[in-house]
């Protein structure tokens, strides 16, 4: 299990009288390493990644799965998802110490060292494996290396400084949670995992964009070409309502192919409505201003991420309440 393939919110790595504050970078507190490393794993992306795990295996097994193995499965993912996220520090570091959201990072701030943050993420990523293989099984645990190695290869690497389409395709990262909960119950994949992968695939555009639409001077300044660096504000508005409308008809369409109960469809239909009346809004400001205080783009961004908990959030309960 990897990233929602995109940037998302960092932790602040610092705290009041750390490091940077004091102006002296040899002091180092066991409280500051400690949090250092655990920023490295990004872990507000780690919630979302568990948030997309953790219901499809309770819809997987139609009610209440064995704890045991959604023990290991979120242990796993934790794992897998921290070490994508570490190695992505690695790589970005460059760029992460000139941008106001990540300069608080720890390799930034050089409270550890790339060589260090190299082998955390590669212990983090064998640990992943070896407590997916043997604690879930092998599908699952190939599932999230897959992701893993897509996110840090092809999305890190190839794609995120050469193209607007980065998120788009390297947001299938972090799709990936949606097939690894539901293989980790049923042991092979179906139609059902992979229309909650869409969901999530089509999700990452709009929140991900209304973000960089905040911080777009940081990604001008660094040369990433997210689009709404080198589109203008109310292009990328149409963009996201384009994606609003289809995630939020793909997310019906989990009513017919798995042939849920009354409860998801309700859910999905409502928060779809609510989601693409937000993109309408925030495309409407961009049309008339570009803005940052007139557009509002972190309103977008905050219910896209209600709107990923609610839905799944559904997912988990709808077998409870058919039954």
């Amino acid at each position: 299990m990897t990233h929602v393939g995109q940037p998302a919110p960092a932790s602040a790595t610092g705290t009041p009288g750390s490091i940077e504050e004091s102006g002296d970078p040899g002091r180092k507190t066991w409280k500051d390493v400690v949090a250092a490393y655990v920023g490295l794993t990004k872990p507000r992306v780690i919630e979302l990644l568990l948030l997309t795990t953790v219901p499809v295996m309770f819809f997987a097994a139609r009610g209440v799965p064995d704890l045991d193995l959604v023990l290991w499965t979120v242990i796993g993912g934790m794992l897998s998802a921290g070490s994508a996220s570490a190695y992505n520090c690695v790589y970005d570091r460059d760029i992460d110490e000139q941008m106001r959201r990540t300069r608080r990072r720890a390799l930034p701030r050089h409270i550890v060292t790339p060589v260090s943050a190299l082998v955390f993420a590669t212990v983090l990523a064998v640990l992943s494996t070896v407590v997916l293989w043997f604690g879930v099984n092998e599908l699952s645990a190939a599932l999230s290396l897959g992701a893993n190695a897509f996110y840090v290869f092809v999305y890190t690497m190839l794609l995120k400084r050469r193209t607007t389409q980065n998120i788009v395709w390297g947001g299938l990262a972090g799709c990936f949670p949606a097939l690894i909960g539901w293989t980790a119950v049923t042991g092979e994949l179906a139609w059902e995992p992979v229309v909650l992968f869409m969901v999530v695939f089509f999700w990452t555009p709009p929140h991900t964009w209304s973000l960089a639409l905040r911080y777009r001077e940081d990604y001008r300044n660094v040369d990433v070409p997210m689009l709404p660096v080198v589109k203008p504000a109310a292009e990328v508005g149409r963009q996201i309502v384009i994606y609003s409308w289809i995630m939020a008809a793909t997310a019906m369409l989990l009513w017919p192919v798995a042939d849920t109960g009354w409860f998801y469809p309700v859910v999905a239909a409502v928060l779809g409505v609510v989601f693409v009346v937000d993109a309408h809004r925030l495309w409407g400001r961009t049309k008339r201003s570009e803005d940052l205080a007139e557009i509002r783009p972190m309103h977008l961004f905050h219910h896209s991420n209600m709107y990923l908990t609610l839905l799944f959030v559904a997912v988990a309960l709808d077998p409870l309440f058919s039954r």
